[in-house]
């Protein structure tokens, strides 16, 4: 059963003709995320025991939903946490352990390493589930395989979900190829999906759920609290950091571009006070930017750590540019593998899983350009399009 949460969305058609802020788009600070419209579920939870998926990104206004839901006696029997944890500040690929809420006494359970799906004990007791985590709308972004376990595990125990419903900063396009389950699927990739997607964390889920990709086609119950004043022209600007290293608007644009080169030998700043804004390598061709990462919170082993890397800074170019553009950025990996004279270790076994192929590798490896490999995307990212189209809970005026 998929229950949905429509919002009268007529303030968006005067809002695309309105002031325009970066580029083309509107960028809004009116939007209203699922959690705060508390009159559409507190109903729902009173008098049930509550498990809730969150991070620190789970706020209404200040105030993490957590706090805001034992307020009104909500009975909030445990914590989920997805990757980076439930503060938001462990590295990327991190184990996080088990533990306590200092402030609630909760039991917090993480939902990664080893223990990415909540076990039948997990969810002993347990009534209903809410996920409250703010994604960033790229395949490699972990929060949306979490978001695939949870609902599976929903589904086998009968637990029915809320979806609070959050925007999608990169959410006005879709680019890159789409992944081959047969040979790319891994946590970084569960779906055959673009690497940028064009949904919010709502609409993906109703797209799990109708495309009957859980574990034996099993679907499970459903409601989403939609956003208001959203579609996916607005261009919205995060409030909190989802994750230690996007810690701006610019890093989270670039995400899509720079993430790819986590499977290269490249640096994309981990350990600085800039990731996702720049690109480098202790041997490239000596440029004027320079930059050393160091061990810090959310990076404590960056990769070429204490040493120099000669590279690019992106900070001084408008996000609009990017934004306008509306693709991801191949050039800078077409052309930092073309610049560095190690090309036969280049990409690591890392890279194929990333793009969700291994036929980008092998383009780049080949010499094609930018324009020819995005041109053989363009089949079945229009596959794609017809699929998302069915689950789209916001006004669409240029993505299809």
């Amino acid at each position: 059963m998929i229950k949905r949460y429509f919002i009268n969305n007529l303030y968006l058609i005067l809002i695309i003709i309105s002031i325009k802020t970066f580029g083309q788009y509107p960028f809004s600070n009116k939007v209203i995320v699922g959690a705060k419209q508390t009159n559409l579920y507190i109903p729902i939870l009173k008098n049930k025991n509550v498990a809730i998926i969150v991070n620190q990104s789970s706020v209404i206004d200040n105030t993490h939903l957590i706090d805001s839901l034992l307020s009104v006696n909500i009975k909030i029997k445990k914590i989920f946490c997805p990757e980076h944890g439930f503060r938001g500040v462990a590295d990327a690929g991190k184990l996080i352990n088990n533990n306590i809420d200092t402030k609630t006494g909760l039991p917090i359970i993480s939902l990664y390493g080893k223990h990415k799906k909540p076990t039948k004990e997990d969810l002993k007791d347990i009534d209903i589930i809410i996920f409250d985590i703010q994604d960033v709308g790229v395949r490699f972004y972990t929060y949306i395989s979490t978001l695939h376990y949870v609902m599976e595990s929903c589904a086998e125990n009968s637990i029915p979900i809320i979806i609070m419903d959050r925007p999608n900063p990169n959410g006005y396009y879709i680019d890159g190829p789409v992944l081959d389950t047969s040979i790319a699927k891994s946590f970084i990739g569960m779906h055959p999906v673009p690497l940028v997607y064009g949904m919010t964390i709502g609409e993906y889920a109703l797209m799990i759920n109708g495309e009957k990709w859980l574990k034996n086609k099993i679907q499970c119950d459903i409601s989403v609290i939609t956003c208001k004043n959203y579609n996916h022209n607005t261009i919205y600007k995060l409030p909190i950091k989802p994750s230690p290293n996007l810690p701006n608007m610019l890093s989270i644009i670039l995400y899509p571009s720079l993430g790819l080169f986590e499977g290269t030998i490249m640096s994309i700043g981990r350990g600085t006070d800039f990731p996702f804004q720049v690109f480098g390598h202790p041997k490239l061709q000596k440029t004027d930017f320079t930059f050393t990462p160091k061990s810090k919170v959310g990076a404590t082993n960056p990769k070429y750590k204490n040493t120099i890397c000669y590279g690019f800074d992106l900070r001084n170019i408008s996000l609009s540019s990017f934004i306008d553009k509306k693709e991801i950025q191949l050039n800078f990996l077409i052309k930092s593998y073309k610049s560095l004279k190690r090309k036969n270790n280049f990409f690591n076994n890392y890279f194929y899983r990333l793009a969700g192929t291994k036929t980008l590798q092998q383009q780049i490896e080949k010499g094609l350009s930018e324009f020819e490999i995005r041109k053989s995307w363009q089949n079945d990212i229009n596959n794609f399009k017809k699929i998302r189209k069915k689950y789209l809970l916001y006004t669409d005026f240029n993505l299809y």
